[in-house]
């Protein structure tokens, strides 16, 4: 089945989110906040408990863009498309409440022999006064159509460090989590119904992608930023390996100062690899 080549460079209204902090909230419990000790983190699941101002979980941006607002990529199976990359760039805190307006563009379809990747660009600015929030970008894999002699780019170096990681972060997900996690929005029933699960060839609904994302979004942001969101910068990291819901997660970090590499782990397997993340250079800027 044909790729449509020709729309890459394309952009599209990747869609408008408004959110207060009842959202943000959810969003938070939904990456697992406040379930293995409910009296921290209180900054994002409640707003007005123990002293901390409200806060906004930066990994919340990638709530922001709208996969229902995609066109269609190619005339495939959609089954066999899989949300393998996710990339985050964050140019300040996010407000507690507010609305984006996203706008993403098809930056390319690679080909990866056999499979293809497409890779989209998303940017998220405030509704209001036009201000960046946020640029995502996300790497699709499309299973059984490489092969089309198109780009090969190459994927950048990434090694594990020789040494032990500088922090090891263990998480405990909810045999919930998924149930949970798709109330930001993400309503795909390969996370609920175990009909369709079993039809994929999976045991049980596997948890998002993007919630073991905001795990270790979590973790980077505790111990690489000291739990301030004005100093989180980028985060990337590539998918291998589903989760399922009630799993352990063992996020590795190996500090390199202002940048980390990292991995996420479920029951000894590698479920995110090649994870790099930058700090901003400052809380203001």
């Amino acid at each position: 089945m044909p790729l449509y080549h020709e729309m890459v460079g394309r952009s599209w209204d990747s869609g408008t989110r408004s959110w207060a902090f009842s959202d943000t909230a959810l969003y938070a419990i939904g990456v697992g906040a406040g379930a293995q000790d409910p009296a921290r983190e209180l900054e994002f699941t409640t707003g007005n408990c123990g002293g901390a101002a409200a806060a906004v979980l930066p990994t919340f941006a990638t709530t922001l863009a709208s996969r229902q607002a995609e066109p269609a990529l190619g005339d495939f199976d959609v089954s066999q498309l899989l949300h393998t990359e996710q990339s985050v760039s964050l140019h300040g805190p996010l407000p507690t409440e507010g609305t984006a307006v996203t706008t993403s563009r098809l930056t390319a379809l690679l080909d990866r022999g056999r499979s293809a990747l497409a890779i989209i660009d998303s940017s998220c600015a405030d509704a209001r006064t036009g201000r960046p929030l946020a640029d995502l970008r996300t790497g699709l894999t499309i299973r059984h159509e490489g092969g089309f002699g198109g780009d090969r780019s190459g994927e950048e170096p990434w090694e594990r460090p020789a040494g032990e990681p500088d922090h090891t972060v263990h998480y405990r997900t909810a045999p919930n989590q998924a149930l949970l996690y798709r109330l930001n929005g993400d309503l795909n029933p390969l996370h609920c119904d175990p009909a369709i699960a079993a039809r994929l060839g999976f045991g049980r609904p596997l948890l998002h992608g993007l919630c073991t994302y905001g795990y270790a979004g979590r973790a980077l942001l505790s111990r690489m930023c000291g739990g301030d969101p004005g100093r989180f910068g980028t985060m990337s990291a590539s998918f291998t390996a589903p989760v399922l819901p009630g799993q352990d997660l063992t996020v590795l970090i190996w500090d390199r100062g202002g940048s980390a590499l990292f991995q996420v782990r479920s029951d000894r397997r590698l479920v995110v690899d090649r994870g790099r993340f930058r700090r901003r250079a400052t809380a203001a800027g």
